[in-house]
């Protein structure tokens, strides 16, 4: 499928005119970094994970709102909200619930992604402009809108095309995919950026709360930084790539920055004006299994109404101008329409492009990559074909920046080289699978293994003499640390054993022991593991009656081994005074 990056194929003429107009000043502050038509450039480090077969949107470049906010700086206190159906005029109040919603993302983003600084301004300004706050607010207290938000149908006509990708799940449609919900995520999209946010265990785009921290995860991949104006103009155009799009939602990012408030449910206002001549027809809320009003339905065509044409005017008298005889004669077939294939319909299948063997201990990042490349039949390359790079089966490895998938555009050699892993604290095996987005050929399945944190090296952290009485305890405990290649070595499992002797490992039955938490004997301490700064301290040591030398030994994952003596003496006793010299 052809990009459609930056661009709409069908808009409203008049809207988008009066929304380029009041936003071209703005692109050249507010949009410093965004290249043409918001393309990374080939020195952009990261290979950009995209969000399905939309050409990398979140909403597939569906239609949305292009109403401007006020010039006027919103009042940051309470004021009268307008009635139901939302016709007033404060435009900076957001409905109760879908503001809840918003804050509660940023939070939940700021613990697990506080690299990303996303503010819920950002989530607001994107929620006024795909469903103008949810239709103003019209959810349920749990944040389930009370009637579906849906685009029209992806069909091609006057949008992008994308075919069903969930059998009419979310969106009733079996036929084409169309946005869902108050952050009109497109359902293949949703398949694998949605979240449960609401913590029913349910991830609907239908729910603000679940719609709201997904967009955030969304805007949040990639390891931006939206506190940096590049990284939040890619993160923006990704979620839908229109340069226009970009700058309504930064206009509307200042004004709620400059203050906002709350208003009931229900009552908040409602846009006027669509980037697909809609009016404010679409997002409509709609049942699912029927299609939305203003689409054609699957097989069906509506004749354009009559128009005026431009051009020269009719005769006087309300005559019109003669018209032409056709150029070809009644009753001859059209030519059918010439196509021009695509890279990616000349795809064959995939090949492995010498990636290296995948290995990594828990919690550190892989060092090598996984890397495809497209063929033809022939074992051509093929560029700028999309590859989808997916992580599965139950595991908690992911790529760099937390996400399971990413899509990555062959290169000029037709190879796609995905983002770096980063294992998680499950160990095992681990299968990512690469599939080309818009064709179907079969997967190529590559495997990575993550194995236990390990130590190469163990060394004690203090020199003291490790010496007890008979029956008494050991004035110092044992504190080692572990390294692995000079590195501190964290998480690392180790056991400590007192063995019999340095030949033989096995536990030993008499000197040095150990406690319980019972206060009983023991000799051998395992699911023991060493700290952030890779230091293990063991209990405290106890000695009974036996007395010499005996040996602790301490073992860890990756086979780091170190022996430490132990020495259980009586204590010495002073020599007797000698006896006094005789009288003379």
């Amino acid at each position: 499928m052809a990009a459609q990056f930056g661009r709409r194929l069908r808009k409203g003429a008049a809207t988008t005119a009066v929304a380029a107009v009041a936003v071209a000043a703005l692109s050249a502050s507010q949009a410093p970094g965004v290249n043409d038509h918001g393309r990374q450039t080939a020195a952009d480090a990261t290979p950009s994970p995209e969000a399905s077969a939309s050409d990398g949107s979140a909403t597939g470049n569906s239609p949305y709102y292009t109403d401007l906010p006020p010039l006027k700086s919103p009042n940051p206190s309470p004021s009268t909200g307008p009635g139901p159906g939302g016709t007033g005029t404060t435009e900076a109040g957001i409905p109760a619930t879908v503001l809840d919603a918003y804050k509660k993302a940023e939070a939940a983003l700021r613990e697990k992604k506080p690299g990303c600084n996303l503010p819920w301004q950002l989530l607001a300004a994107i929620g006024r402009v795909e469903s103008g706050q949810a239709r103003g607010g019209q959810v349920r207290a749990d944040g389930t809108t009370i009637k579906p938000i849906l685009g029209p149908q992806l069909d091609g006509n006057g949008f992008a095309l994308i075919k069903d990708t969930d059998d009419g799940a979310y969106d009733g449609n079996s036929s084409y995919d169309q946005a869902v919900g108050p952050m009109q995520f497109i359902p293949s999209t949703w398949a694998w950026a949605g979240r449960d946010g609401n913590d029913d265990g349910k991830k609907d785009p239908n729910n603000i709360y679940d719609a709201a921290l997904a967009a955030g995860h969304y805007l949040c991949r990639n390891n931006w930084d939206l506190s940096q104006q590049d990284d939040l103009d890619r993160a923006i155009l990704s979620y839908n790539q229109s340069r226009e799009y970009l700058n309504l939602v930064m206009r509307w990012l200042e004004f709620y920055r400059k203050g906002t408030h709350e208003v009931p449910d229900g009552t908040g206002t409602l846009p006027d004006n669509r980037s697909d001549d809609g009016a404010g027809a679409s997002p409509t809320p709609t049942t699912p299994g029927t299609t939305s009003p203003g689409t054609t339905p699957p097989g069906s065509s509506t004749p354009a109404p009559d128009r005026p044409k431009p051009g020269k005017p009719g005769k006087p008298g309300g005559g019109t101008t003669t018209p032409k005889p056709p150029t070809t004669p009644p009753g001859t077939p059209s030519p059918p329409p010439t196509t021009t294939p695509t890279p990616t319909d000349t795809v064959d299948h995939l090949e492995d492009a010498g990636t290296a063997k995948l290995t990594a201990m828990a919690g550190d990042a892989f060092s090598k990559r996984i890397s495809t490349r497209a063929e033809t039949a022939a074992g051509k390359a093929v560029a700028k074909v999309r590859v989808r790079f997916t992580i599965v089966g139950d595991t908690d490895t992911t790529f760099t920046g937390g996400e399971s998938v990413a899509t990555v555009a062959t290169n000029s050699s037709g190879v796609a080289v995905a983002p770096a892993l980063q294992a998680g604290e499950k160990t095992g095996a681990v299968t990512v699978r690469a599939t080309v987005v818009g064709r179907t050929v079969p997967g190529l399945d590559y495997k990575a293994t993550v194995t236990e944190r390990a130590a190469d090296a163990l060394a004690r952290t203090g020199d003291a003499a490790l010496t007890c009485a008979p029956g008494g305890e050991f004035a110092n405990q044992v504190e080692v640390k572990a390294t692995y290649n000079g590195a501190v070595a964290d998480g690392v499992a180790a056991t400590a054993t007192l063995i019999t002797s340095a030949d033989d490992a096995t536990a030993n039955d008499k000197g040095p022991y150990f406690k319980d938490a019972g206060g009983k004997t023991v000799r051998t301490l395992t699911g023991l593991k060493t700290d952030a700064k890779g230091l293990l301290k063991l209990p405290k040591l106890y000695a009974d009656d036996t007395t010499g030398t005996f040996l602790l030994r301490i073992t860890t994952a990756g086979g780091a081994t170190l022996t430490v003596e132990l020495t259980v003496a009586a204590a010495e006793t002073s020599s007797p005074s000698a006896s006094a010299s005789p009288s003379a």
